[in-house]
């Protein structure tokens, strides 16, 4: 007898199995469209020339590897609160904002759920995430005991906002719930509201006092512009809502795995952040001590250096460039074989994430019969495409839609 003879097989992470299985596949014709990361048009991993840089400037400085603070690297934390909120941000100047230095986005997201489950008000609030959403935010906000429930989010039909449903969910539901919110780039869909819509959503989270959860993962990396990929966050700190905000520098920094992001939190009055910061900083203490400080210089030199972010936002506008290429070269390609369907979708999504409507069946055929791997629910990410093999991609898409 064990004693962890109660211990049940968790469910496998689609994402995570699926890199195994691609992995495992030395076909030459092998397409992986499931790995969440920015690849150039050579399919490899791309450093970012600026990331190169900033990385010598620490070489060359007389650093040492000694702890970071509780709270984080202030280089980064700073920098990222005017990425995120503006220079000019009210709430930065009111000093209405607090930043904790997270492992990544995860990180944050995990730090912002136990925060909330000790402290939310109603204390039985739930988490309302999008249907569909990023596969870990369910995991995370049950990990940290909250029930968590869906609102309405893409039109299945149309591949879509379904913006109708998505209000009248957040109508329906109970006063002062915890409303998860992808900032820009919307994993898995690729599917953003408009400024209109974002207001509209705005307007009735203010009617039934919800509390806006953001997970802003692709800023800068979804438009090419950051103070576009953050006009939600700053809708909603203008019409004066108190929110957490979760940010990542894996995508649009490249700093997949150094694992570096920021949590922050707005509050209402410069008075509450001693408390709200003092109960972060405990719950990162308990959790990872102090965070890593490599991924966070690297992040800070850049975001405090003007020279060096002028050109992380030429890179970051490569990178976007590139994504939307593929997916017009991918329309097209789709478009010029007269595969079955209307495509446009695959133009009108945003970000590194296009939901292409394929059916299980299909994308299981794909696997098996094209070496093309792709996420169970017709997720593609479109950084994996390259002027080599989108034909094939796309003769392959032919081929499954048809038969």
């Amino acid at each position: 007898m064990s004693y962890f003879d109660n211990v049940p097989q968790a469910p496998a992470d689609g994402i995570l199995k699926l890199s195994v299985l691609s992995k495992a596949d030395s076909n030459s014709s092998k397409v992986d469209l499931g790995v969440g990361a920015y690849r150039d048009d050579n399919g490899k991993p791309w450093v970012l020339p600026v990331v190169r840089k900033a990385e010598q400037q620490l070489a060359q400085d007389a650093g040492n590897h000694e702890y970071l603070g509780v709270g984080g690297l202030p280089a980064l934390t700073n920098g990222a609160q005017k990425l995120i909120f503006g220079a000019d941000s009210a709430a930065l100047r009111e000093q209405r904002v607090y930043s904790i230095q997270t492992i990544s986005g995860t990180g944050a997201n995990m730090v912002g759920a136990v925060f909330l489950k000790q402290f939310k008000q109603p204390a039985d609030a739930a988490i309302y995430i999008s249907k569909p959403t990023w596969g870990n935010h369910r995991n995370i906000f049950e990990t940290a005991g909250h029930e968590v429930r869906e609102y309405r989010y893409c039109d299945y039909a149309t591949l879509g906002l379904d913006i109708d449903g998505m209000l009248s969910d957040l109508r329906a539901a109970p006063r002062g719930q915890i409303i998860v919110l992808h900032a820009c780039a919307h994993n898995p869909t690729g599917i953003d509201p408009t400024a209109e819509q974002w207001a509209q959503i705005a307007d009735v989270m203010q009617e039934r006092a919800h509390f806006p959860f953001f997970d802003c993962a692709y800023q800068g990396f979804a438009t090419g512009n950051v103070d576009r990929d953050a006009f939600a966050i700053r809708l909603f700190v203008e019409r004066g809502f108190e929110l957490f905000v979760c940010e990542s520098f894996a995508k649009n920094m490249g700093l997949y795995g150094e694992r570096t992001g920021c949590l922050h939190a707005v509050v209402a009055s410069a008075a509450q952040v001693p408390a709200v910061s003092s109960q972060m900083n405990r719950l990162s203490r308990a959790t990872i001590s102090t965070a890593s400080a490599y991924g966070a210089k690297i992040a800070g030199t850049v975001l405090q250096d003007p020279e060096l972010y002028g050109e992380w936002i030429e890179n970051m506008e490569l990178m976007s460039a590139r994504i939307m290429d593929m997916r017009k070269q991918l329309r097209a390609r789709l478009e010029k074989l007269g595969t079955p369907g209307d495509w446009s979708h695959v133009t009108s999504q945003i970000g590194m994430f296009s939901f292409t409507g394929l059916k299980l069946a299909q994308v299981e055929r794909l696997r098996t019969e094209f070496h093309m791997y792709l996420t169970d629910d017709g997720r593609i990410s479109v950084a994996g495409l390259n002027t080599r093999n989108i034909d094939y991609v796309a003769m392959a898409i032919d081929s499954v839609v048809r038969t």
